[in-house]
C-alpha cells in the first residue's frame, strides 16, 4: 500500500507540473502565494509585473504582519543559476529584506544552492518537485479522489490493565 501510494503522489506531482507549465506566468505568481498563504503564513500579494523591483510577490510572516517575505517564482524548464539567485538577493538588499522565497518549476544548479546557503540574507529555493509536494500536503489545485484507511489492532486496548474501567 505505502509504495502504490507513492507512486500515485509521484504521478499525480508530475501530472501538476505539468498543469502549472501550462498556465501564464500570472497564474504561476498567484499559485506560489497560494501556496504560501495555504502553508499557515498571513495575507499575500502577488505583485509582477512593471515596478516589482524583482519580486513577484510578498507575503505575511505570520497572520499579524510582523515581517514580511518576498517571492520570486519562476515557471522554467531550464534549471534556475546562480545569476537568477543572486539578481534575487541583490533585489532582498535593495529593499532591506532579511528573507524571501525562490520557487521555480524546475531546479536550482548546485551552485544556485551554494550561493543561497553562502549569503547573509535567509534565502529559501523551491524546486518543482518539492513545490508540487506542498501543492499536495496543504491541497492547492487538488481534491480528495479517494481514501482508504489501512487499521491494524490497538495493542494498547488488549493490554493487561486493572485501571481500565469494565466495558
Amino acid at each position: 500500500m505505502d509504495a502504490a501510494h507513492k507512486q500515485l503522489r509521484g504521478a499525480l506531482a508530475a501530472e501538476l507540473l505539468d498543469r502549472v507549465m501550462e498556465q501564464d506566468p500570472a497564474f504561476f505568481e498567484r499559485l506560489v502565494v497560494d501556496v504560501l498563504q495555504a502553508m499557515g503564513y498571513g495575507r499575500g500579494q502577488q505583485l509582477g509585473g512593471s515596478g516589482d523591483e524583482g519580486f513577484d510577490g510578498v507575503i505575511n510572516e505570520d497572520r499579524l504582519g510582523l515581517d514580511q517575505i518576498y517571492v520570486q517564482a519562476k515557471r522554467w524548464t531550464d534549471t534556475v543559476g546562480r545569476p537568477a539567485v543572486q539578481g534575487f538577493v541583490g533585489a532582498l538588499a535593495g529593499r532591506g529584506a532579511p528573507k524571501g522565497v525562490f520557487i521555480t518549476t524546475s531546479d536550482f544548479s548546485a551552485g544556485a544552492r551554494t550561493y543561497a546557503a553562502q549569503v547573509q540574507a535567509r534565502v529559501i529555493l523551491i524546486d518543482g518537485q518539492r513545490l508540487a509536494q506542498l501543492m499536495i500536503e496543504h491541497d492547492v489545485g487538488v481534491s480528495l479522489g479517494s481514501r482508504y484507511d489501512v487499521k491494524r489492532v490497538d495493542l494498547d486496548y488488549f493490554a493487561d490493565d486493572a485501571t481500565a474501567p469494565a466495558g
